[in-house]
């Protein structure tokens, strides 16, 4: 047995080096597997990313993983790397609650898509990390396990809905996770968290199989993507889990090249053009979050990047905008009404479990939409698509702030910015517009506020440009490393 320094080490390796040495016999799967479980055997307790935590099949499958490498099997990309999956995704023969209480005890038959191409990659499921509600708030707690608490800070929130995905990461309770995003789901907290977490082109990851609805995610753009310590990783990662599948209408044809191309062929610095929009259009951004960003900006300046603020064209106001992401929401969470009635027979609007009161809430709201109003909503989606757009015409790649503030305490329902109030669900958060529009994106760490806490920069390109995103992030990435910023020493299970 290693010892907790050594097992840690091991735990903070990158996705990338674990598969690389697994194929080459030099590292145990079984080893590996081990490390990450009694990790979160020790540290989980105190940060609730992981609310299942698969063991014993883990455990079997690394045996298998290392008897494959034995034999010389032809093995996958991912094969033997530990991978924690969104309890939002499905996974054969494994509780998977949705953080509702009417769910509590389900256990599905099937894996998701996304979840049976992680096990072809060779990927070992270690377990389901913590989400809201169906993913309803930009906090990760709901009423079956509570809240997960923040590495840097168990005190601080996650942010939402991938929190337990992005702690996990975080904590070092594993290398890479699958996370989800219709409002700013991945990149919320990987912000939060100080990791990377990346949203591919739509239709690039299959949703479902969801038969009673496969158009759900155009309500609004809903991603699948990894959350990862590195750039490579996720690269890695979304190398798996891409493609086109013949159950999801909205896919799209494999590309031309590959995620790891593009990381690997990073464009110099000298060759990369970055737009800065420093508020998103009109979102309130806290001073230590703009200066930290802006800090980072002139790095990247330095080092040969032409940096130019831009503006983004947006029609109308903040509020009228967010409207339209409120009723396409609404809209959203009636379909989820409808498809839980007719498929597993609950009633979220009359059941007696403890659902949370902002997804009855939201359905309530949703069921008394009319189409006029969901016509001016797709309108002020068409507008906001446009200005993102344009904004993005004459440079690679748009970045703003991920959150206009770092990660709030636990017990905080409005969160404000700087002393300014500000929407407690989605006034701190500039990812929802690009869940209108559809662009893909990323989040990078950058730096930290006075207090430790991380701050990340969100990244944008254009639609069917991810790989460029991926690139831009791999060249930002070196410039400004975060590889080796962890935080064991805020988490109890470390001392």
């Amino acid at each position: 047995m290693t010892s907790s320094n050594n097992q840690t080490d091991l735990c903070y390796a990158s996705a990338t080096a674990l598969a690389a040495d697994i194929r080459r016999g030099e590292r145990s799967p079984v080893a590996v597997v081990d490390a990450f479980l009694d990790r979160i055997e020790r540290v989980n307790p105190e940060i609730n990313a992981y609310v299942t935590v698969c063991s014993e099949s883990a455990r079997e499958a690394a045996r298998e993983a290392e008897r494959a490498v034995e034999r010389g099997d032809d093995i996958g990309p991912l094969h033997g790397v530990p991978v924690a999956i969104k309890d939002l995704n499905r996974v054969a023969g494994v509780r998977t609650t949705f953080g509702s209480p009417a769910f509590a005890d389900h256990v599905p038959e099937h894996d998701d898509v996304v979840v049976s191409r992680l096990r072809e990659a060779g990927a070992i499921i270690l377990g389901k990390t913590n989400t809201p509600e169906f993913g309803r708030k930009t906090k990760t707690d709901n009423p079956v396990f509570g809240a997960s608490g923040n590495p840097w800070d168990p005190s601080r929130t996650t942010g939402g809905s991938s929190g337990g995905s992005a702690a996990a990461v975080a904590a070092g309770l594993a290398p890479i996770a699958l996370g989800s995003d219709a409002a700013g789901s991945i990149r919320i907290p990987s912000s939060a968290c100080g990791v990377f977490g990346f949203l591919p082109d739509f239709g690039r990851v299959p949703a479902g199989p969801v038969r009673s609805d496969a158009f759900q995610d155009l309500l609004p753009y809903t991603f699948l993507g990894p959350i990862a310590r590195t750039v490579s990783d996720a690269a890695l990662m979304i190398e798996a889990i891409s493609g086109p599948d013949t159950a999801d209408p909205n896919g799209l044809p494999t590309p031309t090249g590959s995620y790891r191309d593009a990381v690997e062929s990073a464009p110099d610095l000298a060759d990369l053009r970055i737009g800065y929009s420093p508020d998103f259009g009109d979102f309130v951004v806290s001073k230590s979050v703009s200066e930290t960003v802006e800090s980072a900006l002139d790095d990247l300046s330095a080092a040969g990047a032409t940096v130019e603020e831009v503006e983004i064209p947006f029609e109308g106001s903040w509020e009228e905008r967010h409207d339209a992401i409120e009723w396409i929401l609404q809209s959203r969470y009636v379909g989820l009404y409808e498809n839980l009635k007719q498929d597993s027979d609950v009633d979220l609007l009359t059941i007696d479990e403890p659902i949370t009161p902002e997804v009855r809430s939201r359905i309530r709201a949703g069921l008394e939409l009319d189409t006029t109003t969901l016509a001016t909503a797709r309108r002020r989606r068409t507008a906001v698509y446009d200005a993102i757009t344009e904004a993005l015409e004459d440079v690679d790649v748009l970045v703003t702030p991920t959150l206009g503030r770092t990660a709030f305490g636990l017990d905080v329902d409005n969160p404000t910015v700087d002393g300014e109030s500000v929407h407690r669900m989605h006034g701190w958060t500039l990812t929802w517009p690009l869940n209108l529009s559809g662009h893909p994106a990323a989040s990078i760490p950058v730096g930290f506020d006075d207090s430790g806490l991380p701050i990340g920069m969100q990244v944008v390109g254009g639609r069917l440009e991810d790989r460029k995103v991926m690139s831009a992030s791999a060249a930002i990435e070196e410039t400004i490393p975060w590889k080796n910023a962890y935080p064991p020493e805020a988490i109890e299970g470390d001392r």
